[in-house]
């Protein structure tokens, strides 16, 4: 997946990501200088309909042992070049519910503590940052938990995305 990612960022394939909802898309770098590239299996690539297979499988599996009622996802390659950032934000859209989970899977071999880029959760009472190392997920609930991706020093990779109801 990795070298994937590589591949459509160096062809230029990947654009700035935006903030909004599905209608309503604005690019404001002082909030979110990401770029992404989102993925679908009309492009028929092994890397993407590998993972999707995966996100099938799990999907059957959160929807059998905790009655979930996912019906479906939408995930992006997600990179972060040095210095970029995204502050403060929740992921279900305002207007619209179905984002009930969020899921973002770290792509980064040998990163390191101060290379930054870590996902800051707010909880009530307190912070918890997580380091971006490769293969580590994170999950949680799109409508409940406020969370920033803290100023990278070095390129940040990672598969984003969420589990959708209607």
């Amino acid at each position: 997946m990795k070298s994937n990612l590589i591949g459509l960022y160096n062809d230029k394939s990947m654009v700035s990501a935006g903030i909004g909802n599905e209608t309503i898309i604005i690019h404001n770098k002082l909030v979110r200088s990401d770029v992404i590239y989102w993925l679908d299996r009309k492009h028929n690539n092994k890397h993407e309909n590998d993972f999707f297979d995966l996100m099938d499988d799990f999907v059957i599996y959160l929807n059998r042992t905790c009655y979930t009622g996912i019906t479906g996802y939408e995930f992006h390659y997600t990179l972060y070049e040095k210095g970029s950032f995204y502050k403060k934000h929740i992921d279900q859209f305002q207007q619209n519910g179905s984002r009930a989970y969020s899921m973002v899977m770290y792509l980064n071999a040998d990163w390191q503590q101060n290379d930054g880029g870590e996902l800051c959760i707010h909880h009530l009472n307190n912070l918890q940052n997580i380091s971006p190392v490769n293969g580590k997920s994170v999950f949680f609930k799109s409508n409940e938990l406020e969370h920033e991706v803290l100023v990278t020093h070095q390129p940040r990779m990672s598969i984003t995305g969420w589990l959708k109801t209607n």
